[in-house]
């Protein structure tokens, strides 16, 4: 006779410093707006933890039409993280927060290292359980994108470090030329994880209208195409700083993707683009997880964190 007992399910518990997430999966900040909405129309018990929309010190209007556009593999935005600013975010959805049913991650932006620390501290004062510092967002005073600048996104983390005793998770850019040197600064600076990576820069051209596809030229690219791409990101990190916690971010459509970011080092996965075409995606995705964890005799998700071998 053949053992019918089914397999014990998954343990999806994991931790991101002082951090655990009750599955590995997170939902990626601007894909499910500020959450307590997307939670009404999204499988929330499949994620660890959702992060909201970035918000700023004060309101943002964005970039002007058209914002959003497909590509063949994915799709660019140039919104310009138009939000009602920190006050108004905290009147409209910090109320709300609790009644998710998951924890809550607020994303914070500014032109300044001020300005995060004035976001961090109306941030916690909304109920956030943790702050995502989206290290993304164009500096204008010095020209430069903190996240592509290791002193100049220290001193942002520093400055939220400062403002707020919620854990701080850095966001960081594919697009910089030493993303390990980046993330070694962030971590000394404060941040307890970071998260690889943001969208990389794009841009398409209508060939009719002989224009580009968005009113700022260049955007964000996301979609399947960016996950070698991040997914470099992360194994260069996990592999220079093994101690730093890693949320893993791009191109996640699949369980075999979260499966593949948690090899590469990963110790969550965030799912951003999919949102657009699949809101439940989370679901299926973590199902998608435990069949590969069932078919290769892993038991906890965690048991797959840098478990990927380098050729010799």
């Amino acid at each position: 006779m053949t053992d019918s007992t089914p397999p014990a399910p998954t343990d999806h518990a994991t931790r991101l410093g002082p951090v655990t997430l009750a599955t590995p999966l997170v939902a990626a900040s601007g894909t499910v707006g500020s959450v307590v909405d997307f939670a009404a129309v999204g499988a929330m018990e499949a994620y660890g933890a959702a992060v909201a929309k970035s918000v700023s010190d004060e309101p943002w209007s964005g970039r002007p039409a058209p914002r959003l556009a497909p590509t063949e593999a994915g799709m660019l935005n140039g919104i310009g993280i138009q939000n009602p600013g920190i006050a108004a975010w905290v009147e409209e959805v910090g109320r709300r927060i609790e009644r998710v049913g998951v924890p809550v991650w607020g994303s914070a932006v500014s032109h300044t290292a001020h300005g995060y620390a004035r976001v961090a501290e109306g941030l916690e004062s909304a109920g956030v359980a943790a702050i995502e510092v989206n290290l993304s967002c164009p500096n204008l005073e010095r020209g430069r994108m903190f996240a592509l600048d290791p002193e100049l996104a220290a001193e942002v983390v520093a400055a939220v470090r400062g403002a707020t005793s919620l854990p701080i998770g850095a966001k960081l850019s594919p697009n910089a030329d030493d993303v390990v040197a980046v993330a070694t600064a962030v971590a000394a600076a404060g941040a307890d994880w970071v998260v690889l990576t943001n969208t990389v820069w794009g841009m398409a051209i209508d060939v009719h209208d002989r224009r580009p596809v968005l009113s700022g030229a260049v955007g964000g690219y996301s979609g399947r195409a960016i996950k070698p791409i991040s997914l470099r990101c992360v194994w260069e990190v996990a592999h220079a700083l093994p101690s730093l916690p890693i949320v893993g971010c791009g191109g996640v459509a699949t369980g075999f993707d979260v499966v593949e970011y948690l090899l590469a080092g990963a110790n969550a996965v965030a799912i951003g683009t999919a949102h657009f075409a699949e809101p439940r995606a989370g679901r299926r995705i973590l199902a998608e997880v435990d069949e590969y964890c069932v078919a290769y005799g892993v038991g906890r998700v965690t048991d797959l964190v840098g478990a990927a071998e380098a050729w010799q």
